[in-house]
């Protein structure tokens, strides 16, 4: 009797163990690999919905043009966003707002992702280059979006993106990779 109250002991210990092994192993992967972070506003829609939640890979990363991240809240802006990379250090931007088209480097971008054409062009002097080590971000929803056109938000450092968007994981019905 006294020996089975033992294994009993012994094995709840064991899942114990697992248990909290399992949840520094979550802690440690959320805290520095990944991050799961909400949208907050409608600059990113039709690719993404206010409220929809995604995961980010926050180490190893390097911005590469096309790709949605996620930008530190301490950005002279305030909050973080999320947006998608459109020009990288040295590269020159252009906007001509009566087509419609953004240029980078002289060529017009294939954008399927946006459901409208390019026609504001905020506040910033186009043509422009991209500093080195900066970035000119742009949200999917042109017209309805506060990103690099605008001064408020300007160029961003290369080390202010928190990371890129792997996944987004809610609503339930949504859940995949951003395009």
């Amino acid at each position: 009797m006294e020996e089975k109250r033992f294994q009993r002991n012994l094995d709840l210990l064991d899942w114990y163990d697992a248990l909290v092994f399992a949840l520094a192993v979550l802690v440690l992967v959320f805290t520095f690999a990944a991050r799961i972070v909400v949208v907050s506003g409608h600059s990113m829609e039709h690719t993404l919905q206010n409220g929809d939640r995604l995961l980010i890979q926050s180490t190893f990363y390097t911005p590469q043009r096309g790709d949605v991240v996620v930008l530190d809240g301490y950005i002279n802006y305030g909050k973080p966003l999320v947006k998608r990379v459109i020009a990288k250090g040295g590269d020159l931007v252009d906007l001509n707002t009566d087509e419609g088209l953004v240029y980078v480097n002289g060529k017009a971008l294939d954008e399927p992702y946006t459901a409208e054409l390019t026609r504001v062009a905020g506040n910033m002097p186009f043509p422009l280059t991209v500093p080195e080590g900066s970035l000119f971000l742009m949200g999917d929803n042109r017209q309805h979006s506060t990103d690099s056109r605008f001064a408020s938000v300007g160029f961003i450092d290369e080390r202010d993106i928190l990371g890129k968007v792997l996944l987004r994981v809610f609503p339930l019905n949504k859940i995949g990779s951003i395009q």
